[in-house]
């Protein structure tokens, strides 16, 4: 057990030990949180600044939030890195922003850490949501998703998708802020709430919990990295909630007026998505598919109005 914990805590080490040693939850490296609550990296607002996009082309560097959730944005031996990670270099770089700095933030404080200016945009695969669109502004999707859930070898409850926990004896866990957490409330189901997807993996280790609900890439790559773990990942599915298929698509979250920002984001987002070779050299090093990326057919538009 303690091997695979071991393992684990290396892929996340940014969820687990909250960044390097020296930095709190959500502090960047090297970077002291002012007291009197402007930004941290110690720039001034976006009117004072001339605009996001002119402030940071000219620094020639971005800070993005992230949650520490591989194999999207996450610590590995205190390097920055996942597949929204490469991503954004890769736009940001065609931006002539080459540096991409993180801070590490609980995912219900993602948001909110947005909007109080610690960061400039979110790097973590965010689920594009009504609710989240009345609070922030969303890229084009970046990626499709699917949900899935660990559950013990042999899948004993024989659990495919989350109508099977319902008026179950099965402990669920899902991820504080993230959709499966919805989900769950939206079913009735009382799941236990966790910070981490180490801390969702631990709690089946210790048998908190009996079934792990997260989207399928991030469990079957947690799965793949930990051999002999005990676990195993169902097949994929779309949850429905009343009926209503759950078509999930993310993307890299900005502050709403940040308009210019977000439409070179989009620009130079749209040419990488649209050439399959060149999004899978950037995101297939992560375990992302032909079947992660997005297709045209839901547009963010049509997620934020919730018309899907």
């Amino acid at each position: 057990m303690s091997g695979r914990r071991t393992t684990l805590s290396v892929l996340f080490s940014g969820a687990l030990v909250l960044g390097l040693a020296a930095c709190g939850p959500g502090q960047e490296s090297g970077t002291t949180p002012a007291p009197d609550g402007t930004p941290a990296n110690g720039e001034g607002t976006e009117a004072s600044a001339g605009g996001t996009l002119a402030r940071i082309q000219e620094a020639g560097s971005i800070t993005v939030g992230f949650a520490g959730e591989a194999p999207y944005s996450y610590e590995d031996g205190g390097e920055l890195t996942g597949a929204t990670v490469a991503l954004h270099r890769a736009v940001f770089a065609e931006l002539g922003i080459d540096d991409v700095q993180g801070v590490l933030t609980d995912w219900d404080a993602l948001i909110p850490g947005l909007n109080a200016e610690r960061f400039d945009a979110v790097s973590a695969g965010m689920s594009i949501l009504p609710e989240r669109c009345a609070q922030a502004a969303f890229s084009d999707p970046e990626f499709m998703y699917t949900t899935a859930l660990m559950v013990p070898e042999g899948n004993p409850a024989g659990l495919s998708t989350l109508d099977d926990v319902v008026d179950s004896d099965v402990r669920l866990a899902t991820m504080s802020g993230a959709i499966e957490s919805s989900y769950a409330d939206s079913l009735g189901i009382d799941s236990l709430s966790v910070q981490t997807p180490q801390d969702g993996f631990d709690a089946m280790l210790s048998g908190r919990a009996d079934a792990f609900s997260l989207t399928a890439i991030s469990l079957n790559y947690m799965l793949d990295n930990n051999p002999g773990s005990g676990f195993e990942v169902t097949e994929s599915f779309v949850q429905e909630i009343d009926g209503v298929p759950q078509v999930g698509a993310g993307g890299t979250v900005f502050r709403q007026g940040d308009d210019e920002l977000l439409a070179e984001y989009n620009r130079v987002l749209g040419e990488i998505v649209a050439d399959e070779d060149r999004y899978l050299e950037i995101v297939g090093p992560f375990g992302f598919t032909a079947g992660e990326r997005p297709d045209g057919s839901l547009t963010t538009e049509q997620l934020c109005a919730g018309d899907i």
